[in-house]
């Protein structure tokens, strides 16, 4: 009973999940989406905030994708358990790419710069933004955390 109320809203939700993830698991496009998610894990801009281990969750996930959908197999074809580990997969890597594409966003600012009246042009990735305020913060911890010396 459970496991069939689990497949019923697994498939409610697959439609809407297939409209808005760069993944979909329709046999037809499955090859060129494939395709795709290859390149731009190669090119090293595109999903260049993905973790080593996540670029081996999505391959491996693509490759068992690609497995289930042998032969030009739709989804509505497999039986119950296959279906559900496809889409399983298929937001796995929605997940992991969606997250990694948001973070390898370049964000640009213009700020002036301190000792100066000139503004300055500055681009880096909300990643790097984020890695560099987490920096600043664990430094500045550090640096009120060291001994002073004392006044004589």
């Amino acid at each position: 009973m459970i496991k069939s109320l689990v497949f019923a809203l697994t498939l409610a939700a697959a439609p809407l999940a297939l409209a808005n993830n760069p993944v979909a698991v329709d046999a037809g496009d499955f090859a060129a989406q494939r395709a795709a998610v290859e390149k731009g894990l190669a090119d090293g801009k595109t999903y260049a905030e993905i973790a080593p281990s996540d670029v081996a969750k999505v391959r491996d996930s693509l490759d068992r994708m690609a497995a289930t959908l042998d032969g030009g197999k739709l989804p509505n074809a497999l039986d119950d358990d296959r279906r559900v580990a496809l889409y399983n997969d298929q937001e796995l890597v929605n997940g992991i790419l969606t997250q990694a594409a948001a973070d390898s966003r370049v964000v640009c600012s213009r700020e002036v710069a301190t000792g100066s009246h000139r503004k300055v042009t500055t681009c880096a990735t909300v990643a790097e933004r984020a890695r560099r305020r987490q920096q600043d913060q664990d430094a500045l911890r550090k640096e009120q955390r060291a001994p002073q010396p004392r006044k004589i």
